[in-house]
């Protein structure tokens, strides 16, 4: 294919499909670089990964990078969880969101992308995919109505931590009851007071055939639900008075597999790697 080609090619997609700002999807990736490696898997994603990985590609329009200190993952819960084993793996995280209906688009070039960055040997080895999966949005609750920033913005605001919270439950209906509690009663009443500003509330969805063989398929994809909280506090100021009982979030309707904090890294830095074991 020539340049000229190519150009009108990208001018072509460009034109035609959806381009809105919601987040209706969302890559999120929990990963523990392997003992040892903490420092070149951080400069790897962080120089070279988190770009030419993902935000170059198209249609995914926002990101941001999170970290568990030994501390934070010594927050974490239930202990025998189906997400973590132990429930302390996975210190690093990342989330981006997707443009509403690209997800096909997106996925498409992203495992071309991989290809050829596996080809081009620019793929870190030494780390273990704990919890990824590309995720559709359901909702998001907002603590305070309509205003302060909007789930498009959370990526980008310069919110102290997030948690990461995955609820199981027995099946799609039971699925679909859970989620309307969690909207219409549960979330509100936790969000009211608190320092989490919003929560978005995602389902997994299966990742194509073609996948790199380091990432398992994705589970619960029927069954589950992927909670992030974005916080206006580091989690560790306020977490015994306000998210200690995350474990307990919809009893009765689902079961918590995983309440994971974390804070923001600081881009080009090393900082917090000497802190996670």
């Amino acid at each position: 294919m020539s340049e000229e080609t190519r150009s009108e090619t990208y001018a072509e997609l460009a034109s035609v499909g959806p381009y809105g700002v919601r987040p209706g999807h969302a890559l999120i990736t929990m990963v523990e670089p392997h003992p040892g490696h903490e420092y070149a898997y951080n400069r790897w994603y962080e120089d070279d990964h988190y770009y030419a990985g993902a935000m170059a590609m198209p249609w995914m329009y926002a990101g941001r990078r999170w970290v568990a200190t030994r501390g934070l993952q010594d927050l974490r819960g239930p202990e025998k969880s189906a997400v973590a084993r132990p429930v302390t793996a996975g210190c690093y995280l990342s989330t981006y969101w997707i443009t509403e209906g690209r997800y096909d688009d997106h996925m498409k070039w992203t495992v071309g992308i991989n290809k050829r960055l596996n080809r081009d040997a620019r793929v870190h080895q030494e780390r273990t995919h704990v919890f990824t999966a590309f995720q559709d949005h359901e909702t998001t609750v907002y603590r305070d109505g309509a205003a302060g920033p909007r789930d498009f913005h959370a990526l980008d605001h310069p919110y102290a931590g997030l948690i990461l919270q995955v609820i199981d439950s027995e099946g799609p209906a039971e699925r679909s009851e859970l989620l309307e509690r969690l909207r219409t009663r549960d979330l509100p009443r936790r969000l009211t007071g608190s320092p989490a500003a919003m929560v978005t509330i995602f389902r997994p969805t299966p990742l194509p055939g073609d996948r790199m063989t380091y990432v398992k398929q994705v589970e619960g994809v029927d069954t589950r639900l992927t909670l992030l909280w974005f916080l206006e506090r580091d989690p560790r100021e306020c977490w015994t008075e306000h998210f200690a009982d995350l474990e307990t979030l919809g009893a009765g309707a689902g079961r918590v597999e995983l309440v994971a904090p974390f804070i923001p890294t600081v881009p080009g830095t090393d900082r917090y790697v000497d802190e996670l074991r």
